[in-house]
């Protein structure tokens, strides 16, 4: 089986599909951050990447059987300005759509953020497939709802596993893990040391305060923020 995985990041995709026993016998990656293709090349060397989504022509591909991916989702997101198609992140989804209809692969995958229904319509339309809410809170310790349109029959919500956070923190860790700052930049090592933890209440204490400043300096009077109305 020929895998293509469109924005591949670290290859979350090949760690899915061998968690699943999934058998491929080639992945092709399309994915341009540098540090992501080292990671996905350092855990799984044969990975063939194929470069930016853009510029992959179906032609130099062989036949696809499975095609996956998320586009990005920062124009969709409730988190961001919800551009939605006017993002122009957002509108590399089509670039997945065109490779979808060039290549037309036995089966596809494409997940994105819960959106608005009408940016939400035309990737059904165009897939033609109603997409499949599934929140990772079901199999994992994160609040995480996300929309996936496939034509993988049988693929529907998981059994809640009611994972806790507690369920997945290790008490034995390896030292490999741990920061090594005589091995990190001077620069932020710099950065580092001078570095104050503070509190989300300290935080908002002194920008409080640094407002105050300004507002005084400004208008010769202290601000004293209004209390809203019950």
């Amino acid at each position: 089986m020929n895998v293509l995985s469109l924005f591949d990041g670290m290859s979350c995709g090949q760690i899915a599909l061998n968690k699943c026993g999934i058998h491929y016998d080639n992945y092709y990656a399309s994915e341009i951050d540098k540090h992501a293709i080292q990671v996905t090349q350092s855990n799984y060397p044969d990975t063939i990447q194929v470069g930016s989504v853009t510029e992959l022509d179906a032609k130099d591909l062989p036949k696809i059987d499975l095609l996956i991916g998320g586009s990005p989702c920062q124009g969709f997101s409730k988190e961001g300005k919800r551009l939605n198609f006017k993002d122009p992140r957002s509108v590399l989804f089509f670039e997945y759509y065109r490779l979808l209809k060039e290549l037309k692969p036995k089966y596809f995958l494409l997940e994105n953020v819960k959106m608005n229904k009408e940016s939400q319509n035309i990737i059904t339309d165009l897939l033609g497939v109603e997409p499949i809410l599934i929140n990772s809170n079901l199999l994992s310790a994160q609040n995480r709802p996300r929309l996936y349109w496939t034509n993988i029959p049988g693929l529907e919500e998981p059994e809640n596993k009611n994972v806790k956070f507690s369920d997945i923190l290790q008490s034995d860790v390896s030292e490999k893990y741990n920061l090594d700052i005589s091995k990190l930049d001077s620069t932020f090592v710099e950065k580092y040391k001078g570095y104050k933890k503070t509190t989300f209440t300290e935080r908002r204490t002194e920008e409080a305060k640094r407002l105050r400043r300004m507002h005084r300096l400004k208008y010769g009077k202290d601000f004293t923020p209004r209390r809203a109305k019950e």
